[in-house]
C-alpha cells in the first residue's frame, strides 16, 4: 500500500473539519460513521440516524449498550440530553423535508456531475438501497467518503456511472485517500491533495479531467 494515501481515519478527520456548530448531521456506514470521533468536544452538533434517533451520542460502553439504540452501522450508541426517538416514517420526513444540513455517505462510484452509486455492484448480491437515495437528495450538503480507486485499481470517480444509480447530481464534495474534490457546475475542482502526491498522480487515478487551481493545497489532518 502507498504510505502517502490517507487512512480511513484521516479521511474522516478531514471531513470533520467541514462541520459547523449547529449542523444536523447524518452519518452513513463505513468511513462516514468514523467522522464523529474527530469533532471537537466543544462543538454542538445534532446527529440524526434514519432508524429514528435525533440527538445520537457517542458509541456506548459495553455496560451501557442498549441493543435497541444503534447507529447506521448497527453499533450501540448513547443518547445526548434532550435527544429523542421517532418512527422511521417521521425520521425520513426530516430527511425529505431538507432538515439535515450535512450527510456523509460512502460510495462505489461518483460521476463528474455528482451522480452517486453506492448500493449495488454488478454480479454481487448485496442489500437493498435502504435510505441512501432519500438522504442523498434530502440533505442540504452531501459529502462522500471513499477510497479514490477500487481494490483492483479502477477509478471510482468516473465520467458516467457504471453501477445502479442511487441519486443524480446530489454530491457536494468528495473526500478520498488521495484528494478533496468539489463538484461544481464547471466540473470537478481539485481543492486539496494528500501530502507527497502530485496532481498528475491524482489525475491518473481519476476518470474525468480535473479542474486544477493555482492555489491547490495539501490535506492537513
Amino acid at each position: 500500500m502507498d504510505q502517502r494515501l490517507l487512512s480511513r481515519e484521516q479521511i474522516a478527520k478531514r471531513i470533520a473539519q467541514e462541520l459547523r456548530n449547529g449542523d444536523v448531521i447524518n452519518l452513513g456506514i463505513g468511513i462516514p460513521v468514523l467522522v464523529s470521533n474527530f469533532v471537537s468536544p466543544e462543538a454542538e452538533f445534532i446527529y440524526h440516524s434514519e432508524q429514528g434517533v435525533l440527538g445520537m451520542g457517542s458509541l456506548a460502553d459495553p455496560d451501557e449498550a442498549d441493543p435497541d439504540l444503534v447507529n447506521a452501522a448497527k453499533e450501540p450508541v448513547t443518547l445526548v440530553p434532550g435527544g429523542s426517538f421517532s418512527h422511521s416514517a417521521d425520521s425520513f420526513a426530516m430527511v425529505r423535508g431538507q432538515h439535515i444540513d450535512v450527510a456523509v455517505l460512502g460510495a462505489m462510484q461518483v460521476s463528474e456531475r455528482g451522480d452517486l452509486a453506492n448500493w449495488k455492484v454488478k454480479g454481487v448480491q448485496l442489500g437493498g438501497i435502504g435510505g441512501a437515495m432519500d438522504i442523498a437528495i434530502g440533505a442540504k450538503a452531501l459529502y462522500i467518503a471513499m477510497t479514490h480507486t477500487s481494490k483492483d485499481g479502477q477509478a471510482k470517480i468516473v465520467k458516467e456511472l457504471d453501477y445502479p444509480v442511487t441519486a443524480l447530481q446530489c454530491v457536494s464534495c468528495i473526500f478520498t485517500d488521495m484528494a478533496v474534490i468539489e463538484v461544481t457546475k464547471e466540473g470537478l475542482l481539485l481543492k486539496e491533495i494528500a501530502p507527497g502526491l502530485t496532481v498528475e498522480e491524482v489525475q491518473q487515478a481519476t476518470g474525468p479531467a480535473l479542474i486544477v487551481p493555482n492555489d491547490i493545497k495539501e490535506i492537513h489532518v
